[in-house]
């Protein structure tokens, strides 16, 4: 099968290991900035199988989907949740993609490779020069600054030095970087040094034409927890090694006595068996644990609380953002960060006055924070209509896609 190209620019490759009929974060934007290009020129899309929220579907190796020709490559799909199986799948996954990108990479190809999993952007550029393209990365997280905030490396140290020296590598001879977030552009632009490489900041989107506010008095959700009548805060999302959940747990312990406050728990990751743990062995009943749900039914989830929790653990400023945050600014919440001053998400709610920012790891102004809160929950609705208001005057899928456009 072949679809018509003429007229469009020079065929642009994107490279993922998640994208379509994937839906988790990075697919899911993967997806949409692939098929948004394709509107004006040759999108070809290099990916593996999926292995995230529709994993055990095998997906077809060729196929055209919305006008992006994609070709998916073999490799393990082994429990990313452990690590030395995340790093199985990180080898074959490379391999795979390597030698397809050796066999389909031509002279003047534009590359657009994103940071998930961490390898691929050094197996893209291998192959892109090689074969005379250009590349760009999508740096979603920087490394080995995550690893370094996580405490599975240290500044200086053989990995944290070994990763920078590949990095600057990597930056040299890119076409120019692109990040999510402004304290990720300060971030690159002190790791670039001297390398005189352009960047450029585009954030994520919220899925506005599929999450909306809706009344709290009618969420199917919070009727099924029977939680109607009490003032939830929510965290939905990556329970990862990034994400500062020690400190909800201790103010959730601290706040047992408040008997109108609940905490929600909606998601999966490293730290799901230790927050599990947590919650029997604290016996936090003012606390519940919920399995993912489908992007689907965001609008339902995340309008189930009065206030949205998006936490990052200390030393993450520049990092990564979390994109559930746009999401949450789509259905109308405040929001409630626990990230360092001057983070991406720190800026949004403090510039758009969405929520409170707490820094990671105090649980003692967490807990204030919450009680200010409750006491003066009439100032909620506001904060709401703000964040809507955000959502749809920044971040829009195109606004983001006119930012790719001129990027690549």
């Amino acid at each position: 099968m072949q679809e018509a190209t003429e007229g469009k620019t020079p065929r642009l490759w994107v490279v993922t290991e998640l994208y379509y009929p994937e839906e988790t974060s990075t697919g899911y934007y993967l997806t949409r900035i692939a098929e948004g290009l394709a509107e004006d020129r040759d999108v070809k899309v290099l990916c593996g199988q999926p292995n995230y929220s529709a994993r055990g579907i095998i997906a077809p190796r060729h196929e055209f989907h919305k006008g992006v020709e994609i070709f998916r490559v073999s490799g393990t799909t082994l429990d990313k949740n452990v690590i030395p199986f995340r790093l199985i799948n990180m080898l074959t996954l490379g391999l795979s993609v390597f030698f397809k990108a050796m066999r389909n990479f031509r002279k003047g190809d534009r590359v657009l490779v994103v940071t998930t999993p961490p390898s691929m952007p050094f197996i893209v550029a291998l192959a892109a020069l090689a074969k005379g393209a250009s590349y760009v990365p999508l740096i979603h997280d920087n490394y080995p600054e995550i690893l370094v905030a996580v405490g599975k490396s240290r500044p200086g140290s053989w990995l944290s030095t070994t990763i920078d020296f590949f990095n600057r590598w990597l930056y040299k001879y890119a076409e120019k970087i692109i990040v999510v977030g402004r304290d990720m552009h300060d971030l690159l632009t002190r790791k670039t040094s001297g390398l005189d490489v352009p960047i450029v900041t585009i954030p994520n989107w919220a899925e506005l034409e599929s999450v909306n506010p809706a009344p709290r008095s009618e969420n199917r959700l919070l009727e099924e927890l029977g939680l109607i009548d009490k003032f939830v805060l929510l965290y939905a999302g990556n329970l990862g090694h990034p994400n500062d959940l020690e400190s909800i747990i201790e103010s959730a312990d601290k706040l047992r006595g408040e008997e109108s406050i609940h905490f929600v728990f909606l998601g999966t990751g490293a730290k799901r068996k230790w927050l599990e743990l947590q919650v029997k062995k604290r016996v936090l009943s003012n606390v519940t644990l919920l399995d993912p749900r489908p992007r689907t039914e965001q609008t339902v989830f995340l309008n189930a609380c009065d206030i949205a929790i998006v936490s990052l653990v200390k030393n993450m400023l520049g990092v990564s953002m979390p994109s559930r945050t746009y999401n949450i600014l789509a259905s109308g919440k405040p929001i409630l960060a626990l990230a360092d001053e001057d983070s991406e998400v720190a800026r949004v709610v403090s510039e758009d006055r969405v929520g409170w920012v707490v820094p990671p790891g105090d649980a003692g102004a967490l807990t204030r924070t919450i009680m200010d809160a409750l006491n003066h929950r009439d100032d909620l609705p506001a904060m709401g209509r703000r964040s809507r208001e955000s959502a749809l005057a920044k971040y829009s899928l195109n606004t983001a896609l006119e930012k790719y456009r001129d990027a690549v």
